[in-house]
């Protein structure tokens, strides 16, 4: 197993998922871990361009470091959304080549630039040209009837030829033919050894794994293979997990004790949020994994459905759900 002293910039991250890690999402993860590195879901570079920049990029200054992830092909959009994104202040502008969606594809970024390696080259050398922050990119190991062991070397050498920081894999395929964007989140089989084999064939360049990957004790386990693991639904779903990251991975206390703990550093965030306008289930719909397996956590659950939704509602609600939760119980759930 790979110990502390030899984690570094790249070891842990929370994967951008889309409708999931928004600004309230990420102020959350960040209050459980110092090091993860945050990405925001993935945005167009239409939206940017276009867009209200304000509401898409905005974030808090304790997010830090947080990449933000594009979605696109044309080079000369990409470096303008790149420049928008770093002048916004994040520490990272990631490319999304995985993504498998039909809204997606149809508009030609995410998986299915898979299938044409130089455009993604060429999307990096642009945005490598606009930004002085590090560019980096998300992909599968292939898609379709594409062999995996050219179309993951073709697309990184290319990449990383273009100036890719560092390189993303899902260790999965995605099939744009046939399956639906959340079975090809589950059913295309893991192939954690090709990941594994690109990493050999490309010593300096840092490789992080995702896909699958259910908690930190696996995520150290793929730290002996690859410079980096990125967690996504078992962070997003089990989100008491990130409590782990800094002590068993960076060899640091972690920020807090116990969610319950996390949650009054998490208080005067939600009111300041609530007092410009938010509702309280725009935060509260990312907590409900916040004490899973624990006693009182259906209960806790329950009141945060059928309360946080109201129109009006404050923190106290949130208040309320978390003293349903058993305080040993509680407790245990970071040890």
């Amino acid at each position: 197993m790979t110990g502390p002293s030899t984690c570094n910039y790249w070891s842990f991250s929370v994967a951008p998922m889309m409708d999931w890690t928004d600004r309230h999402c990420r102020v959350f993860h960040r209050l459980m871990s110092r090091r993860a590195r945050l990405y925001t879901e993935m945005l167009t570079t239409g939206a940017i361009i276009h867009g209200d920049r304000k509401r898409l990029l905005g974030f808090d200054t304790s997010e830090h470091p947080v990449a933000l992830q594009l979605g696109g092909s044309d080079p000369r959009d990409l470096a303008t959304a790149a420049k928008i994104g770093e002048d916004f202040g994040y520490d990272e502008i990631n490319l999304n080549v995985g993504c498998p969606s039909d809204r997606v594809k149809d508009g030609r970024f995410g998986a299915c630039l898979m299938a044409e390696p130089a455009l993604v080259a060429d999307g990096v050398a642009a945005m490598k040209r606009a930004v002085n922050i590090p560019v980096t990119v998300k992909c599968r190991i292939g898609i379709d009837d594409q062999d995996p062991e050219i179309a993951l070397d073709v697309l990184a050498r290319g990449v990383v030829a273009a100036g890719a920081d560092a390189l993303v894999v899902h260790a999965r395929k995605a099939w744009l033919n046939g399956l639906s964007p959340k079975e090809n989140r589950d059913i295309p089989p893991l192939d954690y050894d090709r990941v594994y084999r690109l990493k050999a064939a490309l010593p300096d360049v840092p490789v992080i794994i995702n896909g699958g990957i259910g908690s930190i004790a696996e995520a150290a386990r793929h730290l002996a293979h690859v410079d980096g693991v990125m967690l996504g639904r078992a962070a997003y779903q089990e989100p008491w997990r990130l409590l782990d990251v800094d002590p068993e991975l960076f060899g640091e206390a972690a920020p807090y004790a116990t969610m319950k703990d996390v949650f009054e550093a998490m208080f005067p965030y939600i009111e300041d949020q609530l007092a410009q306008g938010s509702r309280l289930h725009s935060m509260t719909r990312h907590f409900v994994g916040a004490f899973h397996g624990v006693p009182g956590a259906r209960a806790f659950r329950r009141h945060l459905a059928e309360k946080g939704v109201k129109p009006g509602a404050g923190v106290d609600v949130l208040r309320d759900a978390i003293a349903l939760v058993e305080d040993r119980a509680a407790a245990l759930v970071a040890a």
